[in-house]
């Protein structure tokens, strides 16, 4: 096997490689939005990503574009190549035709069914490989692929917008808008980027949103509304079946029939699911019963009540928490994360690496559950 240690240039090349993967983020699902470079002679000769799922991968395109010029070149991949038949050949097989000496990848397959495959593949098949460069920030771009993959559900990001002194809306419920424009936009962009976006009875019920991605050429996200005893109106906006994918309600399993019938009837998905200890929709089998149907990716809008339940169900992966400077104060005003809470601060769940974004005035703070 010729397994060979990074070479000075392989970062420069990966952070190349890196760039590509976001031109694909959130159309490739449930691939992984992967980038490839090809580089000759310390010249980049063709690049490539993966752009939508059953499309060619990263790879092929790089190759495609390099051509000649691939034969005894080296090619960055962020992710390790695959070297498994699904929708598309493996790209290992594509790699060795080309006449690639050299292969550098980021993160490796956490898939158990083809785990370090394809870096062993062609290793073995006499082609320098160089795993692991910029493995965190490739493992990083390639989140949402890597928790589906390895729990069956989605990556779940919990994303709350508040005042500073932690209020969601006033006291009399009004909320709109807490945070500014430069926030909102940015939240339609992470839309654009994930599979599903959820939100609670109460979230839908009072403010009545629509969920769908108002960026040009951006898909909507699955809208997911956990309503366990079918209180949505069959005019929420959310139903609006002229939006593609459209939109699931989760319910519980003896909720009323009638109701199930009118949100059909609207253009809804209804699932029925049993209830968890404390009697509401089980969100652990709801989010297994997403990521079989191919959600990779999760974001959860509110409410404070969904906030707590994902929490305590160990359901979250990253947090984003926007907050505006303002304040509005009020015993009764909706907060960010509802329950009962903790007992402990000991017990609190731990977040990493915390990162700050200004966006306009507002400040969205950004960090990683600690499993």
């Amino acid at each position: 096997m010729a397994i060979r240690p990074p070479e000075p240039q392989d970062i420069h090349f990966m952070r190349r490689a890196l760039a590509l993967t976001r031109r694909g983020l959130g159309r490739s699902s449930p691939n992984p939005a992967v980038g490839a470079v090809v580089v000759a002679r310390g010249r980049v000769v063709g690049q490539g990503w993966h752009a939508k799922a059953g499309e060619p991968h990263a790879e092929v395109h790089a190759l495609k574009q390099a051509g000649e010029l691939a034969r005894g070149a080296t090619i960055y991949v962020t992710l390790e190549p695959c070297h498994h038949a699904g929708r598309t050949p493996p790209c290992t097989q594509g790699i060795l035709a080309a006449g690639i000496a050299r292969v550098v990848y980021g993160a490796s397959d956490p898939n158990p069914r083809v785990a370090g495959g394809g870096g062993s593949f062609l290793a073995e098949q006499g082609l320098d490989v160089t795993p692991g460069v910029l493995e965190a920030a490739c493992a990083w771009e390639h989140r949402f692929f890597m928790t589906h993959v390895t729990t069956g559900r989605p990556h779940v990001i919990l994303k709350t917008a508040a005042t500073m002194d932690g209020k969601t809306a006033s006291a009399t419920g009004h909320s709109r808008w807490v945070t500014g424009g430069a926030s909102r936009r940015f939240v339609h962009r992470l839309r654009g980027w994930v599979d599903a976006i959820m939100v609670g009875s109460g979230t839908a019920l009072a403010d009545d949103p629509q969920l769908t991605c108002r960026l040009a050429g951006r898909s909507n996200p699955l809208r997911v509304v956990v309503d366990s005893r079918l209180r949505l109106p069959v005019t929420a906006r959310v139903l609006d079946p002229a939006q593609a994918p459209g939109c699931l309600v989760a319910c519980l399993d003896g909720a009323p029939l009638e109701r199930a019938q009118a949100l059909s009837d609207a253009g809804a998905q209804v699932l029925r699911l049993p209830p968890d200890a404390a009697g509401r929709v089980d969100l652990s089998a709801l989010l297994g019963e997403l990521g079989g149907r191919g959600i990779t990716s999760l974001l959860a809008e509110g409410g404070a009540g969904l906030a707590w339940s994902l929490l305590e169900g160990g359901l979250v992966n990253e947090v984003m928490y926007f907050y505006a400077p303002k304040l509005v104060g009020g015993a009764a005003a909706p907060s960010m994360v509802g329950g009962p809470g903790l007992e402990r601060m000991d017990k609190a769940w731990p977040l990493s690496r915390p990162m700050v974004r200004r966006f306009g005035d507002d400040v969205m703070l950004w960090s990683i559950i600690q499993a």
